[in-house]
């Protein structure tokens, strides 16, 4: 698309820049808020000569452009495009870079909804993947086809296992080999963990958790590296390599944009992100020393906790350990209970609102993948930390755990 160029907040703070890269104040009005463009087509000046690059919505709106350049900025990428949801996202990146034959390596404990995309979808498009452990390099680097392996996909923190990779050693290791690594980026968020800046070649973010941070819109994103080129010397569909140019493409032709309503609430909650991350990851530092209280240490999965075998890691490449906790609590039985008696956190599926959710992986989340390799424990509860009074997150759980 063909904008104005506003300021350059590249050397800004990561809260001024997500207030106000690609936010400027409407040039007409003076509204300090971007309008919503709910325009579906635009007028051409004569044939082919489009005002500010937009023709048709599927290819770009006013709105879309705003929220991509925020995202763009937070994540230090050279571009960054959003879509209807989270797994929309990764959908267009595996379109764009895979083809049959091809072969990625993922995590061992990997988001139930992306194994089901790789492995159900993909499968039968002979595309074959290895799950391995992310947290050790070796062993990605042993799970890696020569000539083969495109993408090393990778989560950190996990979900739901709040398990940490070491970003710039696995980029490393993707390199070396010829493959792009691909950094799940939505537990840390670009306030606590900047994958761009430690070597990976795009980010991913389920913009419906804590970009959006509401619970009240799904949306999807994928930000880019600068100079990230398509795995294998290969060309996209446009004539170019850049990786860029290929996820656009695909999503022009397949259509799974984000409509201007809901890129506003996007944008709207990724102004509020910082302040926002910071509350929630303050309150799962108290939730965790409760739980830790409860059920020990060794129950309790949170990257902050020195016992945790990814704290050194969490420690150095993350400002913060985020919002979201998981712990056992030695059956099944007793997990549905747990999540069944609190009150102040709900009951549900997602993660990264203000409100804070409670949710049994194992049946609900991460049901696909019972009977995998990716199986996730029966005993397993986790807890998305909302901003609620700590004290009364405290109580709920104290009581809840009976």
């Amino acid at each position: 698309m063909t904008t104005t160029p506003g300021p350059d907040w590249s050397a800004a703070g990561l809260a001024t820049r997500a207030i106000h890269a690609g936010q400027e104040p409407d040039p007409s009005t003076g509204a300090v808020v971007p309008p919503i463009y709910v325009s579906s087509t635009y007028k051409q000046d004569g044939v082919g000569n489009l005002r500010a690059g937009y023709d048709y919505s599927r290819a770009g709106n006013p709105t879309q452009t705003s929220l991509e350049e925020a995202l763009a900025a937070v994540e230090q990428g050279a571009d960054a495009l959003v879509f209807s949801s989270g797994l929309a996202a990764e959908d267009a990146l595996l379109r764009s870079v895979l083809r049959p034959g091809d072969h990625l390596v993922v995590p061992d404990d990997a988001y139930g909804g992306t194994y089901r995309l790789i492995s159900r979808l993909y499968g039968p498009w002979q595309v074959e993947h290895t799950a391995v452990a992310t947290s050790d390099p070796a062993a990605v680097a042993a799970a890696i086809q020569p000539g083969r392996t495109r993408l090393v996909w990778v989560e950190t923190p996990s979900n739901p296992l709040l398990g940490v990779s070491d970003i710039a050693a696995l980029a490393e290791v993707a390199h070396a080999a010829g493959a792009l690594l691909v950094v799940d980026n939505t537990f840390a968020t670009p306030v606590l963990q900047q994958p761009i800046a430690l070597g990976a070649d795009v980010v991913v973010h389920s913009t419906t958790k804590y970009v959006g941070g509401h619970s009240d819109v799904l949306g999807g994103a994928l930000v880019v590296a600068p100079g990230a080129l398509l795995p294998g010397g290969a060309e996209g569909p446009t004539g170019t390599s850049r990786v860029a140019d290929a996820v656009r493409f695909q999503q022009f032709a397949a259509g799974a944009v984000l409509g201007p309503f809901d890129v506003f609430l996007t944008l709207r909650g990724l102004k509020s992100l910082e302040v926002r991350v910071q509350r929630h990851t303050e309150n799962a530092a108290r939730v965790t020393e409760l739980l830790v209280d409860r059920l020990g240490a060794e129950n309790v999965l949170y990257p902050g906790l020195a016992s945790h075998p990814g704290h050194e890691v969490a420690a150095r490449q993350m400002s913060g350990f985020g919002g979201m906790v998981s712990f056992r609590v030695g059956s099944a039985a007793r997990a549905l209970d747990v999540v069944n008696r609190t009150q102040v956190f709900a009951l549900a599926e997602s993660l990264g609102g203000v409100e804070s959710l409670i949710e049994y992986p194992y049946a609900m989340t991460h049901a696909s993948v019972v009977g995998s390799a990716l199986e996730v424990p029966d005993d397993l509860v986790r807890a998305s930390v909302g901003l609620e009074s700590v004290d009364d997150l405290l109580a709920d759980l104290d009581r809840a755990l009976g």
